[in-house]
């Protein structure tokens, strides 16, 4: 009898030691984003940027370019695009607008 108690906590404790134990720890992130509000012709302009610009590349970041820089990008893709000369202007404003 003691030897099938002992073989039984030898055995309990092989299991128990073998076992894996896995811990999850789950974390919430929070963050803080910032709200921008956009004029009429940012908007406009923003949207024509994602719609038009965006149907063929990924789009870059506004802060990607400066505003120099991104001048004759944008000159360069409006055929492309094909946008009018004001859209072309209100994509441009809206990508420096905060420089």
């Amino acid at each position: 009898m003691k030897i099938k108690i002992i073989t039984g906590f030898v055995l309990g404790f092989f299991l128990v030691a073998c076992s894996s134990s896995k811990k999850t720890v789950e974390t919430t992130e929070v963050v803080a984003s910032k709200e921008v509000v956009l004029s009429p012709e940012h908007a406009e302009g923003k949207m024509l940027y994602e719609n038009n610009c965006g149907k063929c590349h990924a789009l870059f970041s506004a802060d990607k370019f400066t505003k120099e820089q991104w001048e004759p990008i944008v000159l360069r893709m409006q055929k492309k695009a094909r946008i009018t000369d004001a859209q072309r202007d209100l994509v441009f404003n809206y990508l420096v607008m905060n420089k």
